[in-house]
């Protein structure tokens, strides 16, 4: 059993109210504005490096994402989700790969993209969205995104967790070879 003082030493959730803040004060770290953002072309730059069909962007709006980007402090905290948007242009792809702990949403706003979905086991999906389609892609099945229109497709991301681990690529992919 413990007492109230190790309650207090207990980590808030990050949209808890701090003690002492007016609600003004409060709400203003809970806004990300778009006025605030710029497309972060960086990070995926491994990719784009490896193959320039790999160049497209992100813009974090709440968390950092599963792109492997540490910290960005111009994003609301995360408790238990990310939100980002993306830029692919025309021609251009997110390569095949895998997230083993969350679901990714995808909703495209405008665009047209194939995705393909295949199991590890091989196993083959393939369907194409347009504006306002969205996917949800369960946890253990490989994604990609192809631009298959003549404009840049941008996109929400949604991930569910704070911090989701960091995708990995098939095996026989020339990426699961690249250090990032």
């Amino acid at each position: 059993m413990s007492d109230l003082s190790d309650q207090k030493n207990i980590e808030q959730p990050s949209w808890a109210r701090p003690e002492g803040v007016s609600l003004e004060q409060w709400m203003t770290t809970r806004i990300a504005r778009y006025s605030t953002r710029k497309y972060d072309w960086d990070a995926l730059k491994f990719q784009a490096d490896f193959d320039p069909k790999f160049r497209r962007a992100q813009m974090r709006y709440v968390g950092t994402g599963g792109t492997g980007v540490a910290k960005d402090v111009n994003t609301v905290p995360s408790e238990n989700f990310t939100f980002s948007t993306m830029v692919i242009p025309a021609g251009h792809e997110g390569p095949p790969h895998i997230h083993t702990d969350v679901e990714e949403i995808f909703f495209l706003m405008r665009g047209k993209l194939k995705v393909v979905i295949t199991t590890p086991e091989g196993e083959r999906y393939e369907t194409v969205m347009t504006d306002r389609d969205l996917i949800s892609v369960p946890p253990g099945v490989y994604r990609e995104e192809i631009n298959i229109g003549d404009e840049d497709a941008r996109m929400c991301v949604t991930m569910g967790a704070k911090k989701p681990v960091t995708p990995t690529y098939p095996a026989d992919h020339p990426l699961a070879k690249i250090k990032r």
